[in-house]
């Protein structure tokens, strides 16, 4: 009468008779459906479709892109007076050097019909002045890479909590059951040890995992382990998550344990991404014209401008 002993003698029976269990994984898939719509028949429904979000770590400061401060030329080359720093920590790095005033290095001029002053080096982001938003109002304490970052992308500086992107995916969802929600693309840097990058920047933090954001690798392979070895049918592999799904739901049953369910979910997606993943990031079927509008560099692979264009299919 153990009812997983059950479902792994039915498994065996199914598979030699060529027969999968596929009830499982579709009453997932419709669960997964009913929980979404739910959720979008709140007061307050939603409005975003997608988001693409760049996390522009390591890259040019605010102060030479959209953020001018004229008044700081004047200061240019001369120690940080103690009524600004007020006895403020001084970083590890420059705790033995002076704190020299540095001026931008771009210069601004004002551009559009709402006359937003944008820097030289964001000439293109300069013609769109009036249809972007440019918040100046983010502050932080820290000063250090590593936690200002996650301070950034999830509230606090201390790992631990749910992610910007966990947040989005928690709260939005998607009606494409053959990506995850949330997808992190990392740009291939010349120097590898450019900028850290940990995984508590796109994780789920207290939320179920199944929030936190899938890493496709600047690599030939985007996902590890999606390809099936050598001998194995797709049929069998569908009986075999099916069987697994089953024993999940009965583990599930037993314990209420929504990480169980989670797995679940994984799982199907992970049989999914394996048709899925390789049409996405196959740029051979682009036009020679999208290159030429995302730049030189779109050509090589991980690359931002090449992670652009797989943001722009994934929306697609």
């Amino acid at each position: 009468n153990d009812p997983c002993l059950d479902v792994t003698r039915r498994y065996f029976l199914g598979q030699c008779a060529g027969v999968g269990l596929g009830a499982i994984a579709l009453n997932s898939i419709l669960k997964e459906q009913a929980q979404a719509a739910a959720f979008k028949r709140t007061p307050l429904p939603g409005k975003a479709k997608r988001v693409i979000f760049l996390t522009q770590s390591g890259g040019p400061s605010q102060l030479e892109l959209f953020d001018d401060k004229p008044g700081l030329r004047k200061w240019a080359g001369k120690e940080l007076p103690e009524s600004v720093r007020q006895g403020q920590r001084l970083t590890t790095m420059t705790a033995n050097q002076k704190q020299l005033i540095m001026p931008a290095r771009a210069s601004f001029s004002p551009q559009g019909q709402s006359g937003a002053m944008t820097g030289e080096w964001i000439p293109h982001m300069g013609r769109i002045a009036d249809d972007v938003c440019f918040v100046k109002s983010m502050v932080t304490n820290e000063i250090n890479h590593a936690p200002a970052m996650t301070k950034f992308l999830t509230g606090h500086q201390i790992p631990g909590r749910p992610s910007l992107g966990g947040w989005t995916s928690y709260g939005l969802g998607s009606d494409n059951r053959n990506l995850p929600d949330f997808v992190v693309l990392i740009s291939k840097m010349k120097r590898p040890s450019d900028q850290p990058f940990y995984d508590h920047y796109w994780g789920s933090g207290f939320l179920p995992s199944q929030y936190q954001g899938v890493k496709l690798r600047n690599a030939a392979e985007p996902v590890l382990y999606l390809k099936d070895p050598g001998g194995l049918p797709r049929p069998i592999r569908r009986g075999m998550l099916d069987g697994l799904a089953e024993l999940n739901q009965i583990r599930f049953e037993s314990t209420g344990d929504p990480e169980i369910r989670t797995r679940i979910s994984q799982y199907e997606m992970a049989y999914r991404m394996q048709a899925s993943i390789p049409d996405l990031t196959d740029l051979s079927d682009e036009p020679e014209s999208t290159f030429e509008l995302y730049g030189t560099d779109s050509r090589r692979p991980g690359s931002h401008a090449a992670n652009c264009i797989l943001a722009r299919r994934m929306a697609e």
